[in-house]
C-alpha cells in the first residue's frame, strides 16, 4: 500500500410533510408552556474562560431561545467547548410535545448525515490497517462495479443515453463524493429517479444496495465534479467486507465502546426511547411544526421512529442517533490528533489527511449537509468525510483555516476549528420550512460564536 498517509435533507421533509400534515394537525404547539434555557447555559457563559465574552455568549443563548420561542423548533440543544473545556452549553425547549418534556442532557437525537463523518473515520482505521489504498478502484472489492457506465442524456422515451467510463471510480472518490453515484434526495434525472423508484435507500441491507446501485448509471464521469451521494453508504459495505463482521459491530467495537459513546448507534433501545427527542415537521394545515406521530400503525412514519425492527439496514450515510455528549467525545477526538482518554482511534496523521482539500483542482462544493445554497463567497472545499473551510477569507467565513464541518437532514450541525481549538455541536429535530421565517441556525451560530471570541 502506498503511504499516503503521511501526507445528512430538506427533499426528505417535503416527502414527510405530505403523508403527517393531515395527522399532526391538533398536536401540540411546542412553543406553548416552553421551559427557560437550561441552567448549564447561564453558568457557563459565567464561568467561561477568557478566550469569550460572557455578552457574546449571551447572545448565542438568545438566538438559540428565540428559535424555540418563535416555534421554529421544539428544542434545541447546543454545546461549545475550548482547550477541552465546556464554554458554553444549554438545551432549550421540548423533547416531548405532547407530554410536554424538557431537553435534557440524555436526550438523543436522529444525527442523519453526521453518520457520515463517523464512517469515514471507521473505514480510515482500515486503510491504516493496510487494506485497501484510496486510488484503488472500487470494483477490486465490489465486483457488482466493473461495468458500471456514466449517463450522457435522455432520449425522447425517457430511456438513458450512455457513455463508456473513462476510468473506474475509486476508494478516494467515495469519500470525497467524487464517483458520480446518484443518491435520489433530489433531481430529476435518470439515475436519480431511478434511485427513488426502485427505493435505493429502503433496501433491506448493504448487500442489497450494492446491487441496485450497480444498475444506476453515474451522474458523471468520476472525478468531474462533486455531488453529494450514496457514496458513504458504500463505505459502509467496504468496512463490512474488509472486516468480516457488520457495520454496527464494527462502529461498535472501534468508536463507540473506546470512546464511550454509549447512546450511540443504528436505533433506539426499547428502555431509553422516552429520551428520544421529537421529529418536527411542517404543517401547512396546521401553519406550524408538528411532531411525527410515534406509532408502528402510521406506515409513513417508520423510518423515522429508529426503532430495532423499524430500521430497513444500518445506513454508514444516515442512520446513527447519538446524544450530544456522544458526539462531543467524537469531536473532541478528532480535535485531538485522532485520540481521547487513552483511546488511539486513528492516527495523527489520518486526521491531517481527512481534514485537508481532496478535491481535483477547481471543483468545490454547494451543500452542508442538509441544503444546497448559492454561495456568493469561494466554494468550500471537501476532505475525506467532511466540508473543509480552507480559506477562511476567500470563503467570507469566521471560522479559523481548516475548520472542518457537516450536518444532518433534520437541521443537526457541527463544526471543529483546530486553529482555534474548539468545537461547536447543535442538536435540532425538523423537517420542512416555515415559508413566512427564515431559519439559518448553522450560519448565525457560528457568527456569534467568532464575535463572542477574544482573540
Amino acid at each position: 500500500m502506498k503511504n499516503e498517509i503521511m501526507v445528512l435533507s430538506r427533499c426528505m421533509g417535503g416527502v414527510l410533510a405530505v403523508f403527517l400534515a393531515a395527522a399532526c394537525t391538533n398536536a401540540a404547539d411546542p412553543a406553548e408552556n416552553v421551559p427557560a434555557s437550561s441552567p448549564e447555559s447561564e453558568d457557563a457563559a459565567a464561568e467561561a474562560g477568557a478566550s469569550f465574552s460572557q455578552e457574546g455568549l449571551a447572545a448565542l443563548d438568545d438566538l438559540l431561545a428565540g428559535y424555540v420561542g418563535a416555534g421554529q423548533v421544539a428544542g434545541i440543544e447546543a454545546l461549545l467547548v475550548q482547550d477541552g473545556e465546556v464554554v458554553y452549553s444549554a438545551a432549550h425547549g421540548l423533547r416531548d410535545v405532547e407530554e410536554q418534556t424538557p431537553l435534557g442532557e440524555d436526550t438523543i437525537w436522529r444525527i442523519y448525515s453526521m453518520t457520515k463523518p463517523v464512517t469515514s473515520v471507521a473505514l480510515m482505521q482500515l486503510y491504516e490497517d493496510g487494506k485497501f489504498d484510496l486510488d484503488d478502484p472500487l470494483s477490486d472489492y465490489i465486483p457488482e462495479f466493473e461495468n458500471l457506465q456514466v449517463l450522457a442524456g435522455e432520449n425522447e422515451d425517457g430511456t438513458p443515453v450512455l457513455e463508456q467510463l473513462e476510468r473506474e471510480p475509486t476508494i478516494r472518490d467515495a469519500m470525497r463524493h467524487t464517483a458520480g453515484f446518484a443518491y435520489g434526495l433530489f433531481g430529476q434525472d435518470y439515475a436519480n429517479r431511478q434511485f427513488r423508484e426502485t427505493g435505493i435507500l429502503r433496501s433491506q441491507d448493504l448487500d442489497m444496495l450494492v446491487d441496485k446501485v450497480a444498475d444506476v448509471p453515474l451522474l458523471f464521469q468520476p472525478g468531474e465534479q462533486w455531488s453529494y451521494s450514496v457514496s458513504v453508504d458504500i463505505q459502509g459495505y467496504l468496512i463490512e467486507h474488509f472486516s468480516g463482521v457488520s457495520l454496527g459491530e464494527y462502529l461498535d467495537a472501534n468508536i463507540f465502546t473506546p470512546l464511550g459513546m454509549d447512546d450511540t448507534g443504528f436505533f433506539v433501545p426499547d428502555g431509553d426511547y422516552e429520551r428520544f427527542a421529537d421529529l418536527m415537521v411542517w404543517s401547512s394545515e396546521a401553519g406550524r411544526f408538528v411532531p411525527v406521530p410515534e406509532t408502528r400503525e402510521s406506515q409513513g412514519a417508520l423510518p423515522y421512529l429508529y426503532r430495532e425492527e423499524t430500521v430497513p439496514f444500518e445506513s454508514g450515510g444516515h442512520g446513527l442517533v447519538a446524544t450530544i455528549d456522544d458526539y462531543a467525545r467524537f469531536s473532541q477526538m478528532m480535535l485531538n490528533a485522532g485520540s481521547l482518554d487513552g483511546a488511539e482511534i486513528i492516527l495523527p496523521e489520518t486526521v491531517d489527511l481527512m481534514t485537508s482539500d481532496q478535491l481535483p483542482e477547481d471543483l468545490g462544493i454547494g451543500f452542508n449537509g442538509t441544503a444546497r445554497a448559492t454561495m456568493t463567497a469561494e466554494p468550500h472545499k471537501f476532505g475525506l468525510g467532511w466540508g473543509v473551510i480552507s480559506d477562511p477569507e476567500g470563503m467570507a467565513s469566521p471560522a479559523g483555516a481548516g475548520t472542518y464541518y457537516w450536518g444532518g437532514a433534520a437541521g443537526t450541525w457541527f463544526w471543529i476549528d483546530p486553529v482555534n481549538d474548539l468545537y461547536f455541536i447543535g442538536m435540532i429535530q425538523r423537517f420542512g420550512d416555515n415559508p413566512d421565517m427564515p431559519f439559518e441556525p448553522r450560519a448565525q451560530s457560528m457568527a456569534l460564536v467568532y464575535d463572542a471570541l477574544q482573540k
